[in-house]
């Protein structure tokens, strides 16, 4: 592979990587909620955590533009007060990536916990745990296959994200051209359809690899934790 090539395998890891690192712990928060609490207007939470399922990632990219821009409401502040800058960095990338991704670790996080027998936790309650001592003893471990697996996924998912990366950080070599994007540029030059090529069987191996190790990983936690 060319530095080029590299480069933007490089990026698209480290950016898929943190999207999951910074989305992981919300998610099974926002998992443990909609699966064990019962809350007014659940309904609309459980749609709002979807949304990036069924919105156009240029969309979604475009509204975390206004949220996160130097003259969003956040980011403005953001940028202002800490000098922090989202917009056409690598880190506003990894952001973009974890909204979109966001939901597929909840949806697998959120089945995984509704499997868990809830007698379980009344009986470590009878015997004096409290919620903290259930959630790290009793439900945590059980849910732990869903934890990795929608990790797994999302990241590899992440791999593969367009559409919000490139409408929120744009195009940028070094900084946010990442594999989808490197491809992207590759058709559009001309005599690069030998390097849109290569990038694409990166992609395709990344991407399968990914699901992969998923499905692999969930299997061999529900026979240790013996489902």
């Amino acid at each position: 592979m060319t530095a080029a090539e590299l480069d933007a395998v490089r990026l698209s890891l480290s950016v898929a990587l943190r999207s999951v690192l910074f989305g992981l712990p919300f998610a099974v928060l926002v998992a443990w909620v909609l699966a064990r609490r019962r809350l007014a207007g659940q309904i609309f939470l459980d749609a709002f955590v979807h949304l990036p399922l069924v919105l156009p990632p240029v969309v979604v990219g475009y509204l975390l533009l206004l949220l996160f821009g130097t003259r969003g409401a956040i980011g403005g502040w953001l940028y202002d007060t800490f000098g922090i800058q989202l917009i056409f960095t690598s880190t506003g990338a990894a952001l973009a990536t974890a909204v979109m991704t966001f939901p597929l670790m909840v949806r697998a996080i959120r089945i995984s916990l509704e499997g868990i027998d809830p007698g379980l936790e009344d009986a470590a309650r009878t015997l004096g745990a409290g919620p903290w001592d259930r959630f790290a003893t009793i439900t945590l471990p059980l849910m732990l296959p869903g934890i990795l697996a929608g990790a797994v996924m999302a990241f590899s998912a992440g791999l593969g994200e367009f559409g919000a990366v490139i409408t929120f950080v744009s195009n940028i070599p070094g900084e946010t051209r990442t594999l989808p994007l490197a491809l992207y540029t590759a058709l559009q030059t001309p005599g690069g359809e030998a390097l849109a090529a290569r990038l694409a069987t990166i992609s395709f191996s990344l991407g399968l690899l990914g699901l992969v190790a998923a499905e692999l990983i969930a299997r061999r936690l529900r026979r240790v934790l013996g489902h």
